[in-house]
Order: structure tokens, then sequence, then C-alpha cells
């Protein structure tokens, strides 16, 4: 791992770790059936909605591979293109063991109109919008590196215990965690092989620093906010004073 890698992570990792603190408070704390609905139609939004200036939606990427399909081996490899189809089938993997979750809670079928994009998801939406849309490949490289939040949620989600309910939750977060955890590491090698020198380092921490922080606002609100506004304060720089 080169220093840039090493101080990209570094800079990251007390956010991700928020973000575990975060899910390991809410399950520990006997959350009702009305506080996981929530949480589950929070998720199953952004997983509908992946990042913009990466992802464009589950729809719209599938649309992009139909296009795709007749330059297979010619000026796209098959096997980048396989890539490219397991990487989908993945993404709609974990919204579906999720949304299959929330739909027993629920007792009926769902929608994707059962999902909601809460107010600090919104902020997180446009500030990633502001980064990717910059111009800038050291801008979007950091987005990247933030996106998932070092599949912390995930790591957390899959150790809980209990019952039927709790089983199928650690289940689900076991799939994505697997298939999630290395993402961070590729993005992180990506992001600091753009780093030319001491200004590209400074503006991506900047941004990977205020990304991860509305993400651990957006992590708390999705789980009923169980670290309050002083503690947030105390595990991290305030909102418009990051570093």
């Amino acid at each position: 791992m080169s220093n840039y890698e090493e101080e990209l992570i570094a800079v990251a990792y007390p956010y991700w770790e928020a973000e575990a603190e975060i899910v390991k408070r809410f399950f520990r704390k006997s959350p009702s059936k009305e506080d996981h609905v929530f949480w589950l139609k929070a998720q199953l939004w952004k997983e509908l909605h992946p990042v913009d200036g990466y992802f464009s939606g589950l729809h719209r990427e599938l649309a992009h591979l139909v296009e795709l399909f007749p330059r297979v081996d010619k000026d796209i490899t098959r096997h980048h293109y396989h890539f490219l189809l397991q990487q989908l089938v993945d993404e709609f993997n974990h919204y579906l063991v999720q949304a299959d979750i929330l739909e027993s809670l629920l007792a009926r079928k769902i929608s994707p109109e059962d999902t909601v994009q809460l107010p600090e998801e919104k902020k997180l939406k446009e500030i990633r919008r502001r980064y990717t849309s910059s111009g800038s490949e050291v801008d979007k490289a950091a987005v990247l590196v933030t996106e998932g939040g070092g599949s912390r949620m995930f790591r957390e989600g899959r150790k809980i215990k209990g019952g039927l309910l709790e089983r199928k939750i650690a289940k689900a977060m076991n799939v994505i965690y697997t298939d999630e955890k290395d993402h961070v590491q590729e993005a992180v090698k990506e992001a600091a092989m753009l780093i030319n020198n001491q200004t590209d380092l400074k503006r991506m921490n900047k941004a990977i620093r205020e990304i991860s922080l509305q993400r651990v606002y957006m992590r708390n609100e999705m789980f009923r906010n169980p670290l309050t506004e002083a503690e947030l304060r105390q595990l991290l720089p305030a909102r418009g004073q990051t570093p």
C-alpha cells in the first residue's frame, strides 16, 4: 500500500467507525418493527439510486449494458462485459435481500414507491453531485472512496443476534458485506494513482472529509439518531468546519 493510500484511509477511518457505532447502537437497543421499516425504506432508496456520476440507477445501468452488448469482443472485452454484468447482478441482489425483509415486515407486496429519500440523504446527494460534476478527476475519485462508508453498516449488521427477523437481517448484511468489503481498497488504490502532488492530496482529503461527515449524518438519521448531536460533535468536526 502506498503512502497516499494509507493517508486516504486514515482520513476516512473515523467517519467509517462513526457509521459502525451508529449501527451497533441501533441494534443494541432492541429496535421496534417501525424502526426496522424506517431504515429499510431509506436503505432501499439508496440501493435503487446509486451515486450520481458513477452509477445511474439499476434500470438505466441495465439499458446501458444492452446497448454495449454488440461491442463485445470488438472494443469491449468479454471479460470486462462479464464484470459489468456481475456487478449489476450483485447490486440488484442487494436490493432483493433487503426488500424481502421489508415485505415480510409490511405483510404485503412492496414497490419502489415504498422507498424513502430522507432529508440528510438529499443533502448527501447534492454534496456528491457537486464533486462528481466539478470536472476534476480528483474530486470524482474522492466520492468513490467514500461510497459505502467502508462497508461498516454491513460489517456490523452481519453480527446481530436474535430471533427470525434478526437472523434474516444478519444474513442479508453478510451477503452485501461479502460482495463489497474489498471495494474500498480498490477505490483507494485508484484514487491514489490520480494524486500527483500535495495540492491534489489536500483536495481529495477535503472532499473525503466533507462527504464522509454528511454520510454519518445520513446514517444517523436512517437509524433514528442513536448518536446525539453532542456525541457527533465530539467524534467528528462540526458540519461547515471540516478541515
